[in-house]
């Protein structure tokens, strides 16, 4: 059974993670809805700042699912080459475009299941525009939070599924709209994977992971 905090300890983590940062934000690069799901998309296995220098060209000339179509599969290939996966991407970037003007009257959908419905979005990608442009307490769970949650005892889950349960089931109300962002910051640049910064931790005290670095 993995270990959980109290109530009373994630209140006092996120109350700091809220004087550090009181309102953080998502690191890709977007000017609307649209783009911003197409930028979400567009990091799976692959790292905020790459998807941002990729996009920057991309979005310059298609920021919308009109304009996207009309760059056409070949334009989208060539401006997201440098991301992993690209070919995939490109191809499920024009697909979700089209169905955005075919059945969404070209607009991003605010609901996880018809954004779920869109080619190459999967609920995490979902949740992530849900938070982001439509302002609910989604929690979207990547690697960061998954290790965040399990090493500090925030929101232990067996998978990522069981970690999204458990920052919903156990993360105060208060802190619901921002916990995703402060978790995937902290294990972004302080909770690292291989080498956690420890000694500049916030939440040190509280954290209930065995192995701290000094």
């Amino acid at each position: 059974m993995r270990r959980a905090m109290t109530y009373q300890e994630i209140c006092e983590c996120f109350a700091r993670f809220q004087a550090a940062e009181p309102e953080p934000k998502g690191e890709l690069e977007h000017t609307n809805a649209y783009t911003l799901l197409v930028a979400v998309a567009l990091s799976a296995q692959a790292t905020d700042a790459g998807v941002n220098k990729a996009t920057r060209g991309l979005f310059a000339v298609a920021d919308t699912p009109e304009k996207m179509l009309a760059l056409g599969l070949e334009g989208v290939t060539e401006h997201i080459k440098t991301i992993g996966l690209f070919r995939q991407k490109a191809k499920n970037v024009i697909k979700l475009s089209q169905m955005l003007v075919d059945g969404f009257d070209s607009k991003v959908p605010s609901s996880r299941e018809a954004l779920q419905s869109l080619p190459g979005v999967g609920r995490k990608t979902a949740n992530v525009v849900l938070n982001m442009w439509f302002h609910q307490p989604t929690q979207a769970v990547d690697t960061h939070i998954f290790r965040v949650g399990n090493r500090t005892g925030i929101a232990p889950g067996k998978d990522v599924d069981a970690v999204e349960r458990a920052m919903e089931d156990r993360v105060p109300a208060e802190y619901q709209q921002h916990a995703h962002h402060w978790l995937i910051l902290h294990g972004r640049y302080t909770c690292k994977a291989r080498k956690p910064q420890c000694a500049a931790c916030l939440i040190r005290d509280i954290c209930l992971f065995e192995e701290k670095t000094l």
